[in-house]
């Protein structure tokens, strides 16, 4: 989940993990936004609209104790965050019907116990299509490059520098307009603007940093913008198919630990 307004200045300050129970409170979030994000996934189906989806979703959290954090903290029309084809971020749960073949990006963010956690994918629905499919897997790929390059001392732009080397190695293009951002004690927190594409920003990782790691791959779209009557849903400029695969991970001495795996 993307910020449409900037955080607020108690939100300025990057999480550090410093005990044991820090990461464990992680652990626990994580792992309940991870395995929101996969019921969902499976439980979606043809004819099911996206207001029934994020029942699904929802319940899910209720029953854990969580919080959606988009909802909670920027009034968010839904729990989760869906969207559809043509919707590539913030797509907003309701009446659109989900059909065979359609591209589904879900994206789950809560908090529990004052932890935060953010995790996305994209799924095909049904019938597969060979050419999404090598997109999803690529996306999968490129957000596991981009984790690969956190560790202690390292520039955070070499996260969208890797990113950026293999999607240009095959052909893709990334939505250079939505970040990555730090979490754990807020849904967004600093470091904030995380390019997932190359850049040059010179701010380092140090171990205890909780962020996040959610490049958008497409086959041409470059930029994320809203269309007329509705300040939420982004579409791709130009018009194309993306991906989106997101985990919560914490930057230690030797590497990183993602904390939003299903369990």
């Amino acid at each position: 989940m993307i910020p449409r307004t900037p955080p607020s200045p108690g939100h300025s300050t990057a999480m550090t993990i410093t005990h044991e129970d820090e990461l464990d409170g992680l652990k626990i979030i994580g792992r309940i936004v991870a395995n929101t994000m996969h019921a969902m996934a499976k439980a979606m189906k043809p004819g099911m609209t996206t207001r029934e989806l994020d029942d699904i979703g929802r319940a899910f959290l209720d029953q854990a104790g969580a919080i959606s954090a988009p909802e909670a903290t920027y009034d968010f029309p839904g729990a989760t965050c869906i969207s559809v084809n043509e919707e590539i971020a913030h797509g907003i749960p309701g009446s659109r019907v989900l059909a065979e073949g359609d591209l589904v990006n879900i994206d789950v963010s809560a908090s529990k116990n004052g932890f935060y956690a953010d995790t996305g994918a994209s799924f095909q629905l049904g019938r597969v299509f060979p050419e999404i499919d090598h997109l999803c897997r690529d996306g999968k790929r490129a957000m596991q490059i981009g984790i690969a390059e956190v560790s202690h001392g390292k520039p955070l732009a070499n996260i969208g520098n890797a990113i950026g080397r293999f999607a240009s190695a095959r052909g893709y293009t990334l939505i250079r307009n939505l970040a990555s951002h730090g979490v754990g004690r807020a849904l967004h927190e600093y470091p904030e603007e995380i390019a997932t594409w190359p850049s040059r920003d010179t701010r380092r990782i140090h171990a205890g940093l909780v962020l996040t790691v959610e490049p958008f791959l497409s086959r041409g779209g470059r930029w994320a913008d809203t269309h007329a009557g509705d300040d939420w849903t982004l579409y791709a400029k130009p018009k194309a198919a993306v991906v989106q695969y997101e985990h919560t991970i914490v930057a230690t001495e030797r590497g990183s630990i993602i904390v939003t795996l299903p369990g």
